[in-house]
């Protein structure tokens, strides 16, 4: 609720709902039919959250807390704890989102496909909560690895050999005759 140029918290109950607001220079107070529901030191501007007026789910968010990510991809497994922990190396906070979105994926795949669709990130190479996820929406965490094609990641070769050389210039040779005697009585001499 916003009372002059400040935000304040009220019990995420009270959402919807119509409330009056007591303000003085020290204090704001939210009354419900009458009676006091909430308390703040006032402030000029800004913004002013009590934790306690969250709902439970987001209390519990908010508890998880990167020692809690790591416990938690303990039990799923070694691939998600590992990919986890590289979530989690660098900025830590910055990326706590991520990795509790990786965790989250537990309720709605369950923890043997979470494993499996860790594992394939690890492999291909991008450890990330988007990456997880699609592979899990896909459904191709179990796919098996692409054989390799022998080509070792080479493009391929689509023009044909007359189209690829159409380019370069033609270079004479001693036997096509355009080369007089004495230009090739040198280089044998030469050489």
């Amino acid at each position: 609720m916003k009372v002059g140029r400040t935000l304040y918290s009220v019990p995420w109950k009270l959402i919807g709902r119509k409330v009056d607001v007591r303000s003085t220079a020290i204090m704001v107070q939210v009354f419900l039919d009458g009676e006091l529901v909430k308390t703040h030191v006032a402030l000029d501007q800004g913004k002013r959250t009590d934790k306690h007026d969250y709902p439970p789910e987001k209390i519990a968010f908010q508890m998880r807390t990167p020692v809690w990510c790591r416990s938690q991809a303990s039990e799923v497994g070694d691939a998600c704890r590992e990919l986890i922990d590289n979530l989690l190396e660098v900025n830590a906070l910055y990326r706590l989102r991520a990795a509790q979105g990786v965790l989250g994926l537990r309720k709605k795949f369950g923890d043997s496909r979470l494993e499996a669709a860790c594992a394939k990130a690890i492999t291909v190479g991008d450890p990330s909560y988007r990456t997880v996820k699609g592979i899990l929406v896909a459904g191709t965490e179990i796919d098996p690895e692409p054989e390799a094609s022998g080509d070792a990641g080479a493009a391929a070769f689509l023009h044909g050999p007359d189209r690829l050389f159409a380019a370069t210039a033609q270079i004479p040779s001693p036997t096509d005759g355009r080369l007089d005697d004495q230009d090739h009585d040198e280089a044998e001499v030469d050489a």
